[in-house]
């Protein structure tokens, strides 16, 4: 069974009553689509495309271009299934809700300037600034390029990559944080000297590079365990203890960092450390990091000596307590037993929120990371 079913212009906006048709889309006879465009007008405030809430054959078109028509007014008929007609009058009203809905939040901007900007990656935010010059100080699609034109200039803009927005918002977060620091020299001469002598055995036995980034971790997790602070997190005006010392390695992977967490470090003996380490570089070098790999990390390691720089202040990675920076292992003349040696030195440096802990209980941390480095490392390879 057949029946006609009338279309309204719906309300497009708070304050508005009437509209102008600018473009029919369709004519009389031809079928149409639910949710096809029929029509789309134009208020002081925005254009807007109509779309048909029903499917079937457009029997009469009322109105024509350059009209104007009042919210309410029938703007075409057309002929449907009877059985259409309680799923389009509600799927009607909720159109009529979206479309009031969407004017409203997008500061009455049309769906073609919507959808240029879009594609152009300019958002509402930016929308919102640009000063419009069509009817009613409408935001036209001219207005838009002029905008990105006055945006670029002279400029050439790189678009942020997925890692580096994620970098952008952790540390941005990260800069509240009120962040203290401590710097140390550490003679890493005798651990060199191990490393040195067993890494060409080290490799055929485990097939992993021996370095010092496993004995840094292993330090750091020893360190955590008798600070516990340190491996703490700032919440709503009191201290997250967290049990778990999950230690994380910031990986340079073509200009960004990514960090893999090696999760309950305390309970891996060394080997463990390092086939963990090798396993993550690895994942991290060839993006194939998966989520659960770098999550719940509560300390992090920065190893800036591979590019040959001494000392750095790095950001604390949020909501982190703390985060351990190691620089170049530099030979320099030392005082040893009151004669001077040539030895292997690293500057370790330390920063720290200053709400959870004070400088002192940080120079505990450092001295425990330097007593291990210096005399307690790991010797049971």
């Amino acid at each position: 069974m057949k029946k006609d079913f009338e279309i309204k212009l719906p309300k497009l906006g708070e304050s508005i009553v009437s509209a102008t048709i600018v473009t029919i889309h369709k004519k009389e006879g031809e079928k149409i689509s639910r949710d096809e465009t029929l029509m789309e007008v134009a208020t002081d405030k925005v254009n807007s495309e109509i779309p048909s809430p029903v499917e079937g054959v457009i029997k009469k078109i009322l109105g024509s271009p350059n009209e104007t028509i009042q919210v309410g007014d029938v703007i075409a008929t057309v002929t449907i299934d009877a059985i259409e007609e309680d799923k389009s009058l509600e799927t009607q009203e909720e159109k009529e809700t979206t479309l009031q809905e969407t004017t409203d939040k997008k500061n009455f901007f049309s769906p073609a300037v919507l959808r240029f900007a879009k594609e152009n990656r300019v958002s509402i935010q930016d929308l919102e600034k640009i000063e419009g010059t069509g009817e009613g100080k409408r935001v036209s699609k001219k207005d838009v390029e002029n905008f990105m034109n006055s945006q670029a200039g002279d400029q050439n803009f790189i678009k942020l990559s997925p890692i580096r927005q994620a970098i952008a918002t952790n540390m941005t977060k990260a800069n509240e944080v009120p962040t203290a620091y401590i710097i140390e020299e550490i003679d890493i001469t005798n651990l060199m000297g191990l490393i040195n002598e067993q890494k060409h055995q080290f490799l055929e036995k485990y097939q992993a590079k021996l370095t010092i980034t496993p004995f840094l971790v292993k330090a750091i997790a020893l360190a955590a365990k008798k600070l516990p602070l340190a491996n703490s997190s700032f919440k709503e005006d009191k201290i997250l203890l967290i049990d778990d010392i999950n230690i994380g390695i910031a990986v340079n992977v073509n200009s960004d960092v990514l960090v893999p967490t090696i999760h309950n470090a305390l309970d891996l003996n060394f080997i463990d450390i390092v086939k963990h380490l090798n396993v993550l570089v690895k994942k991290a070098k060839t993006q194939t990091l998966s989520a659960k790999d770098s999550e719940n990390g509560t300390i992090t390691l920065t190893n800036f000596g591979m590019t040959n720089i001494s000392v750095g202040f790095p950001i604390i990675k949020y909501p982190q307590a703390c985060i351990i920076g190691a620089g170049a292992i530099k030979k320099k003349p030392w005082i040893v037993n009151d004669e001077i040696q040539i030895r292997s030195i690293i500057n370790i440096s330390f920063g720290f929120d200053h709400r959870i802990f004070d400088g002192i209980y940080a120079c505990q941390f450092l001295n425990e990371i330097k007593h291990y480095l210096e005399n307690e490392f790991d010797r049971s390879f």
